[in-house]
């Protein structure tokens, strides 16, 4: 087993800036609930990024403080959230028309579960205690030009999220094309996951061990 104490993790606010990183200028980019809505703080002040909320608002900046909260403005998990210049407020029915006629670039959601092939699960684990919640993560990981995942590699009993197949309830087949955790940057490509970068202080065959996967080095 190895041993993870000594290993500096990335935390959220570093993911959510790994991740922007890969966004291009000009894109269009829902942010699902939980981690992924921490993205919009992040967002360089030099590059313009449209991030797009599914209850309707395009142009969200970073989450609201003080005088700024306006319960009326709020993003997907009911945060209070700013609007840049430019930004618009739009019917539900219409942000969901965005999404299924596929003028969202890149949509980051959180998961439970990714497997190698890019299959997503993120909305049940069969917790009795929890309430499943599907949302509008499928419409998002099927009508998103690009599907990013924001979540942590292990789970608190320390098994992998990576894994060959999805044991829980399915979002979507074959969606995903980049893994962002708290250990790495992993590409999910039709020959296989390929790990970009990962943490300090871990090595490759460490990452590929914790993974439980096959894993290719990116050269």
């Amino acid at each position: 087993m190895i041993d993870l104490t000594n290993i500096r993790k990335r935390n959220a606010a570093e993911i959510a800036q790994r991740i922007v990183q890969d966004i291009p200028d000009g894109a269009h980019v829902n942010l699902g609930i939980g981690q992924p809505m921490t993205i919009s703080n992040y967002l360089p002040p030099d590059r313009e990024i449209l991030l797009h909320s599914e209850n309707g608002l395009l142009g969200m900046g970073p989450l609201a403080e003080g005088d700024q909260i306006d319960y009326d403005i709020v993003n997907a998990g009911k945060q209070a959230v700013t609007m840049l210049p430019g930004a618009s407020i739009f019917h539900h029915a219409d942000s969901f028309a965005m999404i299924r006629g596929g003028h969202i670039d890149i949509c980051v959601l959180g998961a439970f579960q990714v497997s190698v092939k890019g299959d997503i699960a993120n909305w049940r684990t069969g917790d009795p205690k929890a309430i499943p919640a599907v949302g509008g993560a499928m419409d998002l990981a099927l009508g998103a030009k690009k599907l990013f995942v924001m979540m942590e590699h292990l789970t608190k009993s320390g098994q992998s999220k990576i894994v060959q197949e999805c044991t829980y309830p399915l979002t979507a087949l074959a969606a995903v094309n980049c893994i962002y955790t708290d250990l790495a940057t992993i590409e999910v490509t039709p020959d296989g996951l390929v790990a970009i970068d990962w943490v300090d202080g871990l090595s490759f065959s460490d990452l590929c061990e914790l993974s439980g996967v096959p894993m290719k080095e990116k050269k």
